[in-house]
């Protein structure tokens, strides 16, 4: 029988499950929508879809590293207790391994993709691990760098992944300063390496806030501008891998010490788990109560 597009948007809206799954379980049912569900439901996908409307903020970063290729991937679930299960730590594991092989444009793509060459794809890789572990679960992002013989990269997992951070250092093997620097920047949150990252725009605008702050604070307009160019060194300071203090070495800035090892920051990602989105408040009386009502 054929299976029409239109047929898997149907059951994909009534159970949750992915196009693929979808798909699988029509042509394993002759287009039946309803044996389809239970389909879905017998193989625990289905089960896996009714959680999709859950809040998954918790979660952990995971670094995997292969040759010249890495990535810091983020996976989501719905509880800090899940991330310590031995299932979440291999579905990590598997994700990092078939990310860093097959390097997909995006999470879309990797999502339908064939793990391990076989018919399965990692959605319903996932969608099988949530079915077991009962929480939602989801690959939310992860970043690929691919580097050459010269360069090295500096893995570092911060509180079992909470924090993690990939970086790529240029002209050096020395994986402890790749390291140092991918810990500096867990704990110091810069977002650019460099001033020339940041865009004129985004300078601009900080420029306009700190001269508005200065002539608010009743400085003579003559000194103004010069004042306005130390703050914005300041904010530099801040948002610049480069120009921040080396948190090893507080007296060197982090160019300069990359720098005396012959090396430099080529690039450099970090993940917090759960940033931007919405957190789940816990209110047990209310739970209880809501419970209670349905008796």
């Amino acid at each position: 029988m054929n299976i029409t597009a239109k047929m898997v948007k149907e059951l994909r809206e009534k159970t949750g499950a992915g196009m693929m799954d979808c798909k699988k379980a029509l042509q394993q049912t002759e287009g039946d929508i309803d044996k389809a569900i239970d389909y879905l439901r017998e193989n625990g996908i289905a089960k896996a879809s009714k959680k999709a409307d859950r809040i998954a903020a918790e979660g952990a970063a995971y670094v995997e590293v292969d040759n010249n290729t890495a990535v810091l991937l983020e996976v989501n679930c719905e509880t800090d207790f899940v991330t310590k299960n031995d299932m979440f730590k291999e579905l990590l594991a598997e994700l990092g391994k078939h990310i860093v092989k097959e390097q997909p444009a995006n999470v879309e793509e990797a999502l339908q993709q064939k793990l391990h060459g076989d018919g399965e794809t990692v959605e319903t890789f996932i969608n099988e691990a949530v079915a077991k572990i009962g929480e939602k679960i989801s690959l939310r992002r992860f970043t690929v760098y691919n580097k050459t013989d010269n360069d090295v990269f500096g893995a570092y997992l911060h509180m079992g992944g909470n924090i993690g951070v990939l970086s790529v250092l240029e002209g050096t093997n020395d994986e402890q300063l790749a390291k140092d620097i991918a810990m500096h920047v867990a704990a110091a949150k810069p977002k650019y390496v460099s001033r020339d990252a940041v865009s004129e725009e985004e300078t601009n605008h900080e420029r306009e806030i700190l001269k508005a702050q200065a002539l608010n604070e009743g400085k003579p307009e003559n000194i103004v501008e010069k004042m306005v160019e130390g703050r914005l060194n300041k904010f530099f300071e801040e948002i610049c891998l480069l120009d921040q203090s080396f948190v090893k070495d507080p007296d060197q800035k982090v160019k300069k010490y990359v720098a005396d090892k012959g090396a430099t920051v080529k690039s450099f990602v970090r993940y917090e788990v759960g940033e931007g989105l919405e957190k789940r408040e816990e209110n047990f009386a209310e739970e209880v109560m809501s419970q209670i009502n349905k008796k």
